[in-house]
């Protein structure tokens, strides 16, 4: 039975009391009345003073005087409309002048690899939806617009910390297994779709509008796909991201995926998570002109790995991820008391890692969704099914996920309702697991702020931006004095939306 659709209440966020807007709306009633009766007041022609105007011409200046200030109320309520529906562009402060820096928001907030992403997730948290929406609607969106990274043939490792309960969830999409030699089998939608059957808001279908809309209507390819395409080439990627002359799309162009855009509709409209998956497995067996594997590996969703530290606890990801080495590495450091390796160590800073992409949401009550996935490198197998527009990973039963999965998030106090809440995701970073390490090491040593700072930070500027060793990226999202904060490096690397 489809749940049905109900806002999520988020406590604590309000960015402004509903009764100031209604009662500065009465106040701009009453003054308008005034200023719109006045100039319609009746007066006689003949009382009109030597060298004023005639009473015709006072009519026509009235006129114009109403119109302006017509114009100008139903800008006021344009602006207000936009205020409580979430406009599509950035939020205005609420009436008590209260404004934050870039990467601090009242209620909740999104980052990813692409902008288009981003502010789909963001769209679907205006909408009502909480981080599991939010984060579930921007990886699809990313499985159109960044094929080189993420796809419904990709793999997915998540977490999940629901502020409510205090609990923490681990995403996998279950063991590595080929379809064909050399062609992962495709775990994108099933593994999604039991993450949102479990934890999200908004109804399935919803999540699919955009991305949808996206593959059929068409994208513009952005500057890091255009570039993965020029390292990789085009070979076995044409029509999708090819020109006629089989040249590769540049920055700018606009790309289409109708079939897959069909596999999204049909996905749209499946009742469980099995089924999401099951329809397009069959597309693909048709294609490749091979059976469908009698038993399927399926996602699952279990307790995270934790560690106790003395600033709080510890989660992330089970075996096969990256997740139990950075706790052993973690443990190990903080057990030893030895000093934090500064700068990083320099066999990071070259090696070379496969591609992946990864996201995170949070809200201002603590609730924190961190996804990644990957194809294993640029493209994945550069499998292309023709009558899915999805591209096949090449992982296999011995791919190294440890290379790409892992998710970490850091709750201080499990007494505290309201304790601070670190969320950290890396996507492409060489030896992740030494890298993760060595960013939370520096986390933990950090001196703990004062209330003071407390309040300063969640009235100004985000929490200070993470460093990362490697070539690759790192997503920071903390809920913080009753604030989403986001922030990354490379600084530019992902943009966020919020609200």
């Amino acid at each position: 039975m489809e749940r049905a659709e109900e806002p999520v209440v988020y406590q604590k966020l309000l960015p402004w009391e509903p009764s100031l807007e209604s009662e500065e709306e009465v106040e701009e009633e009453e003054t308008s009345e005034v200023l719109v009766l006045n100039p319609w007041r009746h007066q006689d022609s003949s009382r009109n003073k030597p060298g004023g105007l005639p009473g015709t011409w006072a009519r026509v200046v009235a006129a114009l005087l109403l119109l302006a200030v017509g114009c100008s109320l139903a800008v006021r309520q344009l602006q207000n409309q936009g205020r409580s529906t979430g406009s599509l562009g950035s939020v205005a402060p609420p009436p008590s002048g209260h404004s934050h820096g870039p990467g601090v928001y009242h209620h909740g907030a999104i980052i990813s690899p692409a902008a288009t992403c981003s502010h789909l997730g963001r769209e679907l948290l205006v909408a009502g939806g909480n981080v599991v929406d939010a984060g579930v609607g921007a990886a699809l969106c990313l499985a159109v617009v960044h094929p080189h990274a993420t796809g419904l043939g990709a793999m997915f490792w998540g977490l999940f910390h629901d502020s409510s309960s205090g609990n923490s969830t681990a995403l996998t999409s279950g063991p590595a297994q080929t379809l064909a030699p050399g062609l992962g089998l495709p775990a994108a939608l099933p593994t999604l779709h039991l993450l949102h059957a479990r934890f999200g808001r908004l109804p399935w279908p919803r999540l699919l509008v955009g991305p949808t809309t996206l593959a059929q209507e068409g994208f513009l390819v952005d500057t890091p796909l255009a570039r993965a395409l020029v390292a990789r080439g085009t070979e076995g990627l044409c029509p999708l991201l090819c020109h006629a002359d089989g040249t590769p799309l540049g920055a700018g162009a606009r790309a289409t995926n109708p079939q897959l855009a069909a596999v999204l509709r049909r996905a749209a409209l499946a009742p469980t998570s099995d089924l999401a998956g099951d329809a397009l497995l069959s597309l693909l067996a048709g294609d490749l002109g091979v059976e469908v594997p009698s038993a399927v590996p399926r996602p699952t969703l279990e307790p995270a790995e934790q560690l106790p530290v003395p600033q709080g606890t510890l989660f992330t990801t089970p075996s096969p991820s990256a997740g139990p080495e950075v706790l052993a590495l973690l443990e190990a450091a903080l057990r030893s008391g030895a000093p934090i390796p500064d700068p990083c160590p320099p066999f990071l800073q070259t090696a070379v890692s496969p591609e992946s992409s990864a996201l995170a949401a949070v809200d201002s009550s603590g609730s924190v969704l961190l996804l990644t996935s990957s194809l294993n490198c640029s493209f994945g197998s550069a499998h292309l099914s023709p009558s899915t527009g999805v591209l096949l990973s090449n992982l296999v039963a011995k791919s190294t996920t440890s290379a790409w999965a892992c998710p970490l998030i850091l709750r201080g106090s499990l007494d505290d309702t309201e304790a601070d809440v670190l969320g950290l995701v890396a996507s492409g970073t060489p030896d992740v697991a030494r890298a993760m390490t060595h960013t939370i090491l520096r986390h933990l040593a950090a001196r703990p702020p004062t209330q003071a700072q407390h309040q300063h930070q969640g009235q100004q500027e985000p929490t200070e931006h993470p460093s990362t060793c490697g070539q690759g990226t790192l997503l920071q999202v903390a809920a913080h004095t009753e604030h989403a904060h986001v922030s990354s490096v490379p600084h530019a690397c992902c943009p966020f939306q919020g609200f």
